[in-house]
């Protein structure tokens, strides 16, 4: 049995790298960042401009979003790219945060307007990228000695603080998913679970101890038991002043392309952090369904009823990666790995490659690969600064 199971997980690392256990345990030693990554080096090629704007691609023609912009952050970092990292955080404050993190979080949309003109097109930030920005600043000032990063990523702190935390009526604190448009209207706010990884919440307490974020996490715990009935992460949940949370009930519940990371973050978190069991058991719903369903991915699940439908993209099954291993479903391991290397189009992911396909794949990826990993108390561990051992 055990040599059944050995092979098993030796056939998905190497689907999920793409060489052989010899050449990457050598690589993993000799270079600086474990070992050249062809899906970083393809993304840059495909997706990031020179002067350090990502085309998202999704939707319309060559728009950009935060979101985009401080994933590729977080990943140059992962990389020890510093240059591509001044690059990115220069583009993103002078073209999101109008020049000044002081002062704006970074909107989260930017394009070209129907005159012609390319500018923001939402002042809006997310909030999402901006913890992750904050978070990504905060780590490169860590890693590379860099205090002007520790310095910004503390400033992004208190706008975040001062703009997009909210203290729920007896629901404990959240992070609203933007400044505008989602807090208390007839006495509910709307919220993105996705937008809270428990690990990023773990580090933004170490450097700001007195700040709401180790409440934030207890609430976001709290809130996935309340919302999962079945096992299913939704994209979007609300909260009603005296009946407490709910999956987003003013449409019919879905979770997707937003509740995907759900399953990435809790699989990613580490296996000491004494939230990881409760979280991946209110996750448990995606497990059944890929047992019944035989590997199966569904694009779409009902997470109140369990209805699914659709054929997930490529990516969805990298973010699972993670989540699988915690569950030490290695079948089912394996089945996803093979997923996620159908159909490639060079080194990138899918036949019509998209940027969310892309990033998802490099977290869940970059993790299984051993690029990067998260403390316990949330802190970035990338290969290159370890020298692989983790």
């Amino acid at each position: 049995m055990f040599e059944k199971h050995y092979k098993l997980l030796c056939l998905v690392f190497a689907l999920i790298i793409g060489v052989n256990a010899q050449a990457d345990s050598a690589s993993c030693k000799d270079g600086a960042n474990g070992s050249p990554w062809p899906l970083w080096q393809a993304y840059q090629k495909r997706f990031l401009q020179h002067d350090g704007r990502v085309l998202d691609q999704t939707g319309e023609r060559d728009f950009t979003t935060s979101e985009s912009e401080v994933y590729t952050l977080f990943f140059a970092l992962v990389n020890n790219d510093r240059q591509r990292f001044a690059v990115v955080l220069k583009w993103i404050e002078a073209n999101l945060a109008q020049g000044d993190f002081a002062h704006h979080l970074p909107a989260w949309h930017w394009g070209r307007q129907a005159s012609g003109k390319w500018e923001i097109l939402d002042h809006n930030s997310a909030s999402d990228a901006d913890m992750w920005l904050a978070y990504t600043l905060l780590q490169a000032g860590s890693l590379w000695g860099e205090a002007e990063y520790t310095r910004l990523g503390r400033t992004l702190l208190e706008l975040i603080k001062a703009k997009e935390v909210v203290l729920l009526p007896y629901g404990g604190t959240m992070l609203l998913p933007a400044p505008q448009g989602f807090a208390d209207v007839n006495g509910k706010w709307r919220f993105n679970p996705s937008y809270l990884p428990i690990q990023l919440l773990r580090a933004l307490k170490q450097s700001d101890p007195s700040g709401p974020w180790d409440a934030m996490a207890t609430t976001t715990q709290q809130m996935l038991r309340s919302v999962t009935p079945r096992g299913f992460a939704p994209d979007w949940v609300s909260y009603q002043r005296g009946q407490g949370w709910t999956a987003y009930p003013e449409h019919e519940a879905v979770g997707s392309y937003d509740a995907i990371r759900i399953y990435l973050w809790a699989g990613m978190l580490d296996d000491a952090d004494t939230f990881k069991p409760q979280l991946i058991r209110s996750l448990s719903g995606m497990r059944r369904y890929l047992l019944n369903n035989h590997g199966a991915l569904m694009e779409k699940v009902n997470p109140m009823t369990g209805t699914a439908k659709g054929i997930a993209p490529q990516g969805f099954s990298a973010a699972l990666l993670p989540y699988l291993q915690s569950l030490n479903e290695n079948k089912l391991l394996a089945q996803q790995a093979r997923l996620l290397n159908q159909k490639m189009n060079g080194e990138l992911i899918g036949e019509s490659p998209t940027y969310y396909d892309q990033i998802l794949s490099m977290f869940g990826q970059g993790w299984m690969g051993q690029r990067f990993r998260f403390s316990k108390t949330g802190q970035l561990i990338p290969a290159w600064s370890r020298q692989c051992h983790f």
